[in-house]
């Protein structure tokens, strides 16, 4: 049966290392170079990001999500390098449209921080089991309706592709074409997406019940058939992060002390 979630088991380094490690680095990745500030901080940990990607054998599933949000920062560029309240000093132009320094280089920071995010997301999202992770929350006190609602979010796009594949298949056999011009697709588009909205909305109460049936809001404490205890390696990582945090944000302070 296929796994309905993007997590990818290949054996890497990456898919033994705990969650809360990943977790961790997914919070510095985000916190530091917000804190440290400048283009550079944001390109180096892009960097890292990248080469743990490809470390866990997971970077080519990261292309396609780099891909669909490139083109949303593409528009993000275009406006604010046009249209920037700042925007004073011209680079240059491409017909009447006029790109301004002020707006591009605005538009880059905002690129770099939301590569940077996905990037460090699907490190965690790609090498991380789901159930591992709510697990874990769990263990640490967390509500299991917040650690459901979590692993749901991982699931809710695989699950909706493996569905609407299956649906595509069966209006195919029928005769509907669903490929073709734009006009095609957007006939199809209706008797495609209404049944899988419907076997969504299905799914969904077919789990509530399970859940309930398996004593899911049951007050009593819960215990876990496997106890993932951390190693060594898990340990080590877990302090660096920690440290590179409280030391970013230790040298914010003292700057921002410093310049006031």
């Amino acid at each position: 049966m296929k796994s309905l979630s993007l997590y990818q088991e290949n054996g890497s380094a990456l898919n033994k290392l705990h969650s809360d490690v990943k977790l961790l680095y997914v919070i510095a990745a985000i916190l530091v170079p917000i804190l440290i500030g400048g283009y550079i901080s944001y390109a180096c940990t892009i960097v890292i990001s990248l080469f743990l990607l490809a470390y866990g054998h997971v970077l080519r599933k990261a292309v396609p999500v780099v891909s669909v949000s490139g083109i949303v920062l593409l528009t993000i560029v275009v406006i604010q390098g046009m249209f920037y309240s700042a925007n004073t000093v011209e680079v240059f132009r491409i017909g009447p449209a006029v790109f301004y320094q002020e707006g591009l280089l605005y538009s880059l920071g905002i690129v770099l921080n939301v590569f940077n995010i996905l990037l460090a997301i699907c490190i965690l999202i790609f090498t991380t089991k789901p159930s591992d992770m709510i697990e874990s929350f769990i263990e640490r006190g967390f509500s299991p309706q917040i650690g459901y609602v979590f692993i749901s979010i991982f699931q809710i796009i695989p699950q909706m592709t493996a569905t609407m594949g299956t649906i595509t298949d069966a209006q195919r056999s029928r005769g509907m074409e669903v490929e073709g011009s734009l006009m095609v697709r957007i006939k199809a588009f209706l008797p495609l997406i209404s049944p899988v909205v419907m076997s969504s909305l299905a799914d969904t109460k077919e789990r509530a019940v399970a859940l309930e049936v398996r004593g899911f809001n049951s007050k009593n404490k819960k215990v876990f058939l496997y106890e993932r205890k951390k190693t060594a390696c898990d340990k080590t990582m877990q302090a660096v992060l920690i440290l590179a945090i409280v030391a970013t944000v230790i040298w914010r302070g003292v700057t921002w002390l410093g310049l006031k």
